[in-house]
Parts: C-alpha cells; structure tokens; sequence
C-alpha cells in the first residue's frame, strides 16, 4: 500500500524514482478507507532530506499511512526554504486537538545543550506529555531519546566528551517482542550524537525493557512497558553518505572530528561508503508501525470519526 503525503512535497519524486508508492492527498480521498495517521515532529536542519528518509522507511509495509508534517518554532531555517515549512508544516497549536496513531520526533544538533538551554525546550515538554494522551504510540530518535528520558524518567543529560559516529554491531535482546521480530542476532546501524546512553544507567534509572544494544554504544532500542513509546538511539534511517556529509561539515567548520567508525573502506573517505543498514532500518519501522501502531490503535481516534 502507498504512503500518503501531501500534494507537492519534494519527497514524493524522490520515492517515486525508487518505484516506492507514493499516494498524494488528493488521490486518497477518493479511496475508502483509514489510513494511519502519522505526525512526524522534525527537529533536524536538513528538514527536506529527514523528511525524505523517514517517508521512505515508513513506506515498506501493506499499510496506508498518511503523514502530517510539525514544526516546534518560528526560526528560520537557513537549511531549508521557508516556503517549503510555511506550505507543509504545520504548528502545535494547529494540531494539539487531533489524534494520531503514531509519532515520531527526530534528534537535533543539540548534542552539548543543556536542556534547560534549548530555546523550545517547555514546547518540546508539552509536545511529549501531550503525546501520552493523544498518540498511540510515538518513537524518539536520538536527541529526542534522550531528551524524552529527562522528561519521562527524570534522568540527567549525559554528554559524552566526543562525538560517538560511525557505524555499530548490535546484539538483538533474547526476546519474543514484535518490535524485532525478524531482526538478526546481530546487526549494524549507525549512530551520531554526543549522548551517553548507557544501559547501566538505563536499567537502574528507567523501567524501560532494552532490545537492542551494542557493547560501544550501549542501548540502541528500548521501549515503554505499555509499548507507547519507543526509544531508538541510532539512525537506521539514514542514507548511505549522511554519516560521510556530517564528517565532511564537521572538517570545514573546524571541529577535529574523529572518522566513522566502522564506515569508510578501509578507512578511506575518498572511497563511498556502503549502506550496510538498509534492510534493518526498514524492518524496524514496518515492525513498529504493524505491530506498536496498528494492531494497538482504535479504528475511531480520540472518539471521533475520522
């Protein structure tokens, strides 16, 4: 089934090269039938390309899933036309008395800000609490993970003195949980941020059930008891170069960055880098939407008809 996305996003040419079916708003209306309601809050910079790596993710199941675009803030992007984010993305306000199926928040570059310091950081409190009544079932990714966790759990940012980039195995948890239900033993996906998500300190500070984690890393995917929010630390959405262009960024402004690790062959960056995460990040995300979003949402959201 297609993924439906509104009229005129710069995504949906991109999904229809990859023979992805892209169904837009206008198209669906004519079909009967419920779509799941998705609300997508993107935090990242490079809005265009998030927006493009997680429709194309959400995209690989049977399902029909209908994408609502969120903004947090008026600033003005300087990575993304602002006729772009006034013509898609809507705000809090404009959407706070709907329902969703699922939600999903992205990291930000945010990784050494103190929470306290971070400009939106009481909309993005009452995003998140609002979310326990008015979503299914919402995914944290990255920076959002961890900021979730201080606003869930009460636990503390922790930065890591260096940036943790690169490519990493993980262990898949001896669990018959859905979520990773064809997931292999072990598998590779990348990682990019500043925090510290040790599984120490998840277990000890948390009630969340770990899946997934890596020895270098620490927790990769945790989840909620009640299974209404998902935890991922990683970045099994992103493309093949991504890690390569923040690496390539990072070099110009003069930050010293290490190498990916696990990344460059042979530790190369003049050689392309191959995408050894494709297949997991896709099966992670049909999982969740099969398993945490549909098979656990009302047909009626909110009690009211749709």
């Amino acid at each position: 089934m297609p993924i439906k996305i509104p009229d005129g996003l710069p995504a949906a040419e991109t999904l229809r090269s990859e023979n992805i079916f892209v169904m837009t708003e206008s198209r669906a209306a004519h079909q009967d039938i419920r779509p799941l309601s998705v609300l997508i809050l993107n935090l990242m910079p490079k809005k265009i390309e998030t927006e493009t790596q997680l429709m194309r993710k959400l995209s690989n199941t049977p399902l029909q899933v209908s994408i609502d675009l969120l903004r947090i803030d008026d600033h003005v992007s300087k990575n993304t036309p602002k006729a772009h984010i006034d013509t898609f993305y809507e705000s809090f306000d404009e959407v706070r008395d709907r329902y969703y199926d699922g939600m999903i928040i992205t990291g930000a570059p945010l990784g050494t800000v103190p929470f306290a310091q971070v400009k939106y950081w009481k909309t993005f409190v009452e995003i998140v609490e609002w979310s326990k009544s008015h979503v299914t079932c919402t995914m944290f990714l990255c920076w959002a993970a961890q900021a979730a966790l201080n606003v869930f759990y009460d636990m503390p940012k922790r930065t890591l003195a260096e940036k943790l980039s690169g490519v990493y195995w993980h262990n898949r948890a001896h669990s018959n949980d859905p979520l990773i239900r064809g997931f292999d033993d072990i598998f590779l996906a990348p990682h990019s941020h500043f925090a510290s998500f040790q599984t120490e300190d998840i277990l000890r500070e948390s009630d969340l059930h770990i899946l997934a984690s890596s020895d270098e890393v620490g927790m990769y995917l945790g989840v909620s008891p009640d299974r209404k929010q998902v935890y991922l630390t990683g970045h099994p959405e992103y493309d093949a170069d991504t890690l390569h262009n923040e690496y390539m960024r990072d070099i110009r402004a003069g930050l010293n960055p290490k190498m990916p690790k696990n990344y460059y062959i042979n530790d190369d960056p003049r050689t392309p880098p191959h995408c050894t995460w494709r297949s997991h990040g896709h099966l992670l995300y049909a999982n969740w939407l099969n398993y945490y979003v549909y098979q656990n949402t009302p047909f009626v959201l909110g009690g009211k008809e749709n």
